[in-house]
């Protein structure tokens, strides 16, 4: 388990971390997602022992992961940006890590690479954005340590070979204890992967929640009611989070169950009645919004 308690990191005077507290709980897929400058890249070198917080503590397993070797062992940073020595190869970089990570499955890496189809032997700087990418998503499941810190793991990836990645760490949480932590700034790519998802924004975390929990606690009804007084009712007895009306449509996002919305609405017997699936991002955009976010301008 990694905890994450009342951390802060500046970098001058820009608060790149503003007192994040979070739990990253063993066998769950975490989505970690922000604009660009919100401050995921920051937390996940903090989170894996590159940078020390300014303030408050990160924990792995009950250990601090600054300078901490033994604990260093049990996770494998992916960074946006990573640098290559300029004649390396896929195997030679390979090599190298096996010299920090007694866990590396040699065989496991070949398997991966024949499967991505990307070639031992060639020169990684002939290889394009998104192959790289393949390359040390494969690197860091083939190292086989317990946590994998992933930082925009699908900017670059076409369409086949971002499912590829996310089949890839789903058969991987089967087959062993394993848990990838992935920083995005698009919703969308983490919705069908991830079980719980953290928000940050301007260095600080709005939210913090399982995925499930959000979907099963919020939804959105559009209906059509007889009279203006029985949607006023309704309005008070729900624990709305946004209304919008079109013409007689009535479209409401509120907490709670779906069984008991609708118990509420069917008791005013309404001339139509629909539940509209919503997105991840329809919810986080609900939550923020009742927080004083205008988050529309934070994802696309």
């Amino acid at each position: 388990m990694i905890q994450i308690q009342d951390c802060s990191k500046k970098f001058d005077d820009i608060c790149a971390v503003d007192h994040v507290s979070m739990d990253v709980c063993e066998g769950e897929v975490f989505g970690l997602v922000g604009s660009n400058g919100a401050g995921k890249s920051t937390m996940l070198r903090m989170i894996s022992g590159i940078l020390k917080p300014d303030t408050g503590q990160i924990l792995v397993d009950g250990e601090n992961v600054y300078e901490n070797p033994g604990i260093k062992e049990t996770l494998f940073y992916v960074s946006d940006d990573a640098w290559f020595p300029a004649s390396y190869t896929p195997d030679n970089l390979a090599d190298f890590l096996k010299c920090y990570y007694s866990t590396f499955d040699p065989q496991r890496f070949s398997t991966l690479m024949k499967q991505f189809q990307l070639d031992e032997k060639r020169k990684i700087s002939t290889f394009s954005k998104g192959m790289k990418k393949q390359l040390l998503t494969i690197l860091g499941v083939s190292a086989g340590t317990k946590y994998l810190f992933c930082d925009e793991t699908f900017d670059g990836l076409d369409p086949v070979m971002r499912q590829a990645v996310k089949s890839l760490f789903a058969a991987e949480i089967m087959r062993r204890n394993f848990t990838p932590v992935i920083a995005s700034h698009n919703l969308r790519e983490l919705e069908d992967i991830c079980d719980h998802v953290g928000l940050l924004h301007k260095g600080g975390i709005l939210l913090s929640r399982q995925l499930e929990d959000m979907k099963f606690h919020i939804h959105k009804i559009q209906c059509v009611l007889t009279d203006r007084e029985k949607e006023q009712e309704l309005e008070q007895e729900l624990e709305v989070i946004k209304l919008q009306r079109q013409g007689s449509l009535l479209m409401i996002t509120a907490r709670g169950t779906k069984k008991e919305i609708l118990e509420k609405i069917r008791r005013r017997n309404p001339l139509f009645c629909e539940v509209i699936p919503l997105t991840l991002e329809e919810i986080f955009i609900s939550e923020t919004e009742v927080a004083g976010y205008e988050i529309q301008n934070i994802f696309f």
